[in-house]
């Protein structure tokens, strides 16, 4: 077994407050909060300094390059005889190169695959030049006292980039790298520099992931409100940790930066704008296909802002192990291990809109679900209290979803179902009891009637009935048949798919306006 393919044992450090403690450079110290998680500090990380020129070669002259700081990490496995990928990792906002290795899972992913992983420093404060600051109406000021770099006149002009780019290319003099399989990868103010590399030297790469940063459209357009984009349409992984700002007015704005990043890359990509929807556990991810370039949209379940530590598998095994760029400039996408074409059994229902997400497609029922109230109100001279609310929806459709046989009578007011175990269910409108075979039961609340439709809640059916997982946020109610967690930002993404909202025509002009 490879040394370096397992989990190591770390030092917790359970105590720590401090952003990025230096004293865990070279040691095992883990630490771990909802943003970031750590692992022990790889003994093969190497710390690299050079002054690097257009070409990637190394100068001895001062002042002749771009001067900076990087460190690399070559897999156990690594033949120079054989060409690998390499991937970029950049750092968020005031941490380094290292403590990128650190809090992400890219050195043992390397030894899994193979790939050479290198991780660079921000040259301004531990930050990165970020050239969208230049369209904001005042700059931001900076964080924990250390002031933003100010954008370069031109993207050319960006320290940031320039450096990225020779680097690249020194380490394509050092070492045997597959020119078609480059990849980058940031969080935070990381995520903001991939990004505007991506925007301007996409055609490089086969694939560029972020986590945590989304931009307001006002930063990607130009002055006739086209997209600014010279690098191409490129593989796109946005990750989204749910809780990336608090507050309710802070989490409306992301929301807006959300759809509006989404539109960005579903336009520059070409992508059909309904997707695969698979939610793993507390991973909730839309896979955009079609078009020149996939799209992957990750919103994270209770995740504070920053990345989860096993973000670099998921974008390798859902994405980027099958991401080429040709010799041609095309993108090229193939089949990985996961594969991500969304969840096989999986609907999704909005409060008062009849249509469903249904097989990964957009169907129509027969009537539109509603929000019920269980009320308690005897005794209460006449006031109530709610004692429980839940989604009801056609049972004509949960027979469908069940694969039963429905019988309704003549009136529609009652109907029996048989389930294909051989279990009969009777319902009844205005009643809370249901008759499963010859034993009575009360469901979470009664079976309502409308648009000559049964409804009963899905809550009941899906969990006490069929055993499978229902899940809700707001309006939205997902309903599989395996552990999943909906969050806030694939709720929107769903009830948009659902109303026609994921690539209005006139999405910009309404983005501006907000």
């Amino acid at each position: 077994m490879n040394t370096y393919f397992r989990l190591e044992a770390g030092t917790p450090d359970d105590d720590n407050r401090d952003y990025l403690p230096e004293r865990i450079k070279g040691s095992d110290i883990v630490v771990n909060e909802n943003g970031n998680n750590s692992h022990p500090y790889p003994e093969k990380l190497t710390e690299c300094h050079g002054q690097l020129l257009e070409d990637g070669s190394v100068s001895e002259v001062p002042g002749e390059g771009i001067s900076g700081t990087w460190y690399e990490y070559i897999p156990d496995s690594y033949d120079p005889s054989r060409a690998v990928p390499l991937v970029m990792s950049m750092h968020g906002g005031l941490m380094t190169g290292w403590g990128q290795c650190i809090y992400t899972s890219w050195s043992i992913l390397s030894e899994r695959e193979g790939f050479i992983c290198v991780f660079p420093d921000g040259h301004y404060n531990r930050f990165w030049q970020v050239q969208v600051f230049d369209s904001l109406s005042e700059p931001p000021k900076g964080l924990n006292g250390m002031e933003f770099p100010k954008p370069a006149p031109t993207i050319e002009e960006n320290v940031d980039c320039s450096f990225t780019l020779r680097l690249i290319r020194h380490i394509q003099k050092k070492y045997r790298i597959d020119e078609g399989r480059i990849f980058m990868q940031g969080m935070s103010n990381g995520c903001a520099m991939t990004m505007q590399f991506a925007r301007r030297y996409g055609y490089l790469l086969a694939g560029a992931a972020g986590s945590a940063s989304p931009i307001c459209i006002r930063n990607l357009i130009d002055k006739n409100r086209q997209l600014i984009n010279q690098g191409g349409p490129v593989a796109v992984w946005d990750s989204h940790p749910e809780n990336n700002r608090h507050g309710e007015e802070n989490m409306q704005a992301e929301a807006r930066r959300i759809r509006e990043c989404r539109y960005y890359w579903l336009t520059v990509n070409g992508c059909n704008p309904i997707p695969g929807i698979s939610i793993d556990g507390e991973d909730n991810l839309a896979f955009f296909t079609g078009g020149k370039a996939p799209y992957v949209f990750l919103d994270i379940r209770r995740r504070d802002h920053g990345q989860t530590l096993d973000e670099a598998f998921l974008y390798w095994d859902y994405l980027f192990a099958g991401s080429r760029r040709e010799k041609d400039g095309t993108h090229r996408q193939e089949k990985t291990p996961l594969s991500g074409e969304g969840d096989a059994f999986a609907a999704a229902f909005v409060v008062g809109n009849k249509q469903v997400w249904w097989h990964n497609a957009v169907e129509e029922l027969t009537a539109a679900p509603l929000r019920w109230q269980k009320l308690k109100y005897h005794g209460l001279e006449g006031d109530h209290i709610v004692m429980g609310e839940y989604t009801c929806v056609p049972l004509r459709f949960l027979a469908r979803m069940s694969g039963a046989t429905l019988v309704t009578g003549e009136d529609t007011l009652t109907a029996q179902m048989t389930l294909p175990d051989g279990r009969t269910l009777q319902f009844a409108r205005g009643s809370i009891g249901c008759m499963i075979d010859r034993r009575l039961r009360s469901m979470y609340c009664e079976a309502l009637h409308r648009d000559g439709e049964l409804l009963i809640s899905v809550e009941w059916f899906a969990s006490y009935i069929m055993g499978w997982t229902v899940t809700q946020y707001g309006d939205v109610t997902y309903v599989t048949d395996h552990a999943a967690e909906l969050s806030r930002f694939m709720a929107d993404l769903i009830t948009d798919i659902l109303t026609g909202r994921v690539l209005p025509e006139n999405f910009i002009d309404e983005a501006l306006k907000d």
